[in-house]
């Protein structure tokens, strides 16, 4: 079985848990996320898991160890990044990368995407313009990401060049918030 096949089976099974869910949500003024609601009450890792559009991140965090990390107090400010970001990674790759051998590897790209504080979009804006149009952001997994604007959009962008976009800020979460993001960013190589 395939990485993708067990991606895919995980999908259908979240589907059917998200509906239940989306009702409920509508008072809570935070964005759905891949067709799921999520809760300002429950913490990063209790509303990924029901996104449908970040599968292969859960199936990433697990595989590095971060639950537990992710569930713990915070606060955090995650970049996370779509099903269809990690898509742009070769299937080879991507496998690799899941492997045990690839645990501290795989960790340290995915803490690249994790800051230790609670980060909304007009606080990371006004530190962008605060600091003339490009804002240093220290991540915990030692990478420093690069954010500017792009119209109304924040951009990150890694210590290789590749730039992502946030496409839905500010989903607030019990320990901090998630900034879905369009591409994977990776340490300096």
């Amino acid at each position: 079985m395939t990485f993708k096949t067990m991606i895919t089976a995980a999908v259908t099974a979240t589907a059917l848990t998200g509906a239940a869910f989306a009702e409920s949500h509508a008072g809570t003024d935070n964005p759905m996320v891949g067709g799921a609601a999520m809760f300002p009450d429950m913490n990063i890792v209790e509303n990924a898991v029901n996104s449908a559009d970040h599968t292969t991140l859960v199936a990433a965090v697990k595989a590095a160890g971060l639950v537990d990390t992710l569930m713990s107090e915070g606060p955090f400010t995650v970049f996370a990044p779509t099903n269809a970001a990690f898509d742009r990674i070769s299937d080879e790759s991507l496998n690799a990368l899941l492997q045990p051998a690839a645990k501290a590897q795989l960790t340290q790209i995915l803490t690249c995407h994790v800051v230790a504080a609670n980060a909304m979009s007009d606080a990371i804006a006004g530190m962008i313009a605060d600091d003339g149009g490009t804002h240093p952001v220290q991540t915990v997994g030692g990478c420093t990401l690069q954010a500017k604007m792009d119209g109304s959009k924040i951009t990150l962008t890694d210590e290789n060049g590749r730039e992502a976009t946030v496409t839905i800020a500010d989903v607030r979460q019990s320990n901090g918030v998630i900034h879905v993001i369009d591409r994977v960013l990776l340490p300096a190589q």
